[in-house]
This record gives structure tokens, sequence and C-alpha cells, in this order.
């Protein structure tokens, strides 16, 4: 039986819905009341009893590197300040993982990153899971995902039922029901129009993907904006294996990459956190919109 055991996080791109903020930082690494996006993520892969971690980055990423590093001269201060709570919850961060940093190379598009990992992850099946966006859910996603896996042996893409008119803005899965929360999905058609979509399942954010992957990428000519896609791919590996989609269970989606996904996540994150959770409960009460 063939076990997960690396993830690839794609974390090269330029951020250009979050400029001027984004100019001198990369926007995996914007907060969430007080941890970076990124962050969120690494703790969900390392939730699935996954170690080793790819993150595929660019020139102007080096501060992802640093933040899973040991910050020597941090946690001298903090020691000596006696600051020991604020010690554990910077030494830990290094801990979540195995990490492997590798430049991007290549053509654009979503598809690359996962390419430029090829020569990490080699013959066996593997994570690939976006680096500025998470779905919060009980149990994790990546893990609920992984014992589909386990199950069916066989490529998962996590997936969350969205409204009809949200379809246009994601990849809308034509499926055939296996079991429970799991389907095959047979296509997966790009930001279609309410009209088009063949169903309500969006398929995003999380993948397991069997190393056929690879061929698949390889094969493909440059799609829309002359860029290599991820679901292009998908849509290829369908033909020739099972690929299933999980419906995730307790799930919210935050799409951090967009302004409003961001704003929202850092409320509801900042409503749920024990420091800041009741003053800021208060002042939202207060708050004359």
């Amino acid at each position: 039986m063939a076990i997960i055991r690396k993830a690839v996080i794609p974390a090269a791109g330029y951020g250009t819905r979050f400029l001027p903020a984004t100019k001198a930082q990369p926007k995996e690494m914007l907060p969430v009341v007080d941890k970076p996006i990124i962050q969120y993520v690494v703790e969900e892969i390392n939730s699935a009893g996954i170690r080793d971690i790819i993150v595929i980055t660019g020139w102007q990423k080096r501060s992802i590197e640093d933040h899973f590093d040991y910050p020597f001269e941090l946690e001298k201060r903090l020691e000596e300040g006696g600051k020991i709570k604020e010690l554990k919850e910077v030494r830990k961060i290094a801990e979540l993982g195995n990490f492997i940093f590798v430049r991007q190379k290549g053509t654009y598009g979503n598809g690359t990153p996962v390419l430029n990992a090829e020569h990490l992850v080699g013959n066996e099946p593997f994570v690939v899971i976006w680096g500025d966006e998470f779905i919060y859910a009980n149990p994790p996603r990546l893990k609920q995902m992984v014992n589909v896996f386990k199950h069916y042996q066989c490529s998962v893409i996590s997936a969350v039922k969205v409204k009809k008119d949200e379809v246009h803005r994601y990849g809308i899965a034509r499926v055939k029901p296996v079991r429970g929360n799991v389907y095959q999905v047979l296509e997966i058609v790009e930001k279609p129009s309410l009209k088009e979509a063949p169903s309500q399942i969006a398929t995003h954010g999380a993948y397991i993907l069997t190393p056929a992957i690879f061929k698949m990428l390889k094969g493909l000519k440059p799609g829309k904006n002359g860029e290599i896609w991820l679901v292009d791919a998908i849509n290829k590996l369908a033909q020739k294996e099972r690929v299933l989609c999980c419906l995730i269970k307790n799930a919210t989606y935050y799409d951090t990459g967009n302004k409003f996904g961001y704003l929202r996540a850092n409320v509801e994150f900042g409503l749920k956190h024990p420091e800041v959770k009741k003053e800021f409960k208060e002042y939202l009460k207060n708050k004359k919109i």
C-alpha cells in the first residue's frame, strides 16, 4: 500500500492583487492575526502526518525560507528575557517538517511548480497544496483526503459544495458518486457559467496526485494565457486512471489570495483567538458602520 510522505507548496507568485503590500513581502507571509498564511498551510500538512515539505519559491520569497528556519539570535533574546512561551512558539515552527526550497523555473502557470518538484517527489504519490489559501475543517482537510487515499489508492482532490451563483469563480467537477462524500471526477470545467456548470462541486486547494501527473504535465500544450495549468493535466489524468474528489466535512474555505477573503479570515480568526477574542468581539459589536 502506497503512503503519502511528501507535499509540494507552490509559492512563487507575485501577489499582484495585494500590491503595494506585496512589493517587498510574499503574499504567503501576510499575517492572519499572528501567523502568516503559509504557516496555516504547513500546519495542515503536518496534521496529516506528512513531514517532507517542498516549497517552490521565487527570488522575492526568501522570508518564507527564513520563517521555517531556527532563528538563533531571536531565540537567544527570548530565552534571556524569560519569554519561554514565545520561545517555544517560534522554535516549533521549524519543527513542523523537513523543508526543501526550490526556485521555480519554466513556463508560467500553476502546473510548472508541480513539475519543478518531480526530481524530489520521485515515483510516489504526493500532495500539492497552495500557499496562499486554506480550508479550516475538523478533522483537518488534508487528513480527510489522506483517509480517502488510503482506502482507494488513487488521486484525490479536495472539494466543497458552492452556491449556484458562485460556480463561475471555481473549477467545477463533473462527477459520478462513489460512496458518501466521495465522487469520481470525470472532468473539471474552469470557471463555468451557471448554464455550463456540470455540478456545484468545486474542486480546488489541495490535491493528492499519483506520479503519473508528471507525464501529463510534460505533454501539455500551453493553455489559457499561454500558461501550463494543473487542471488541464488532471483532466488528462482522469482519462487514464481514477481521480476522486472528497467533499470536505465541517469546512470553511478562506481564499486569502484576495482582499475580501483575507479580511474575512482575519475577522473570523480574531474572534477565535484566545488573547484578543473578547476585546475584538466587543469592538465589533460597538462599531458603527
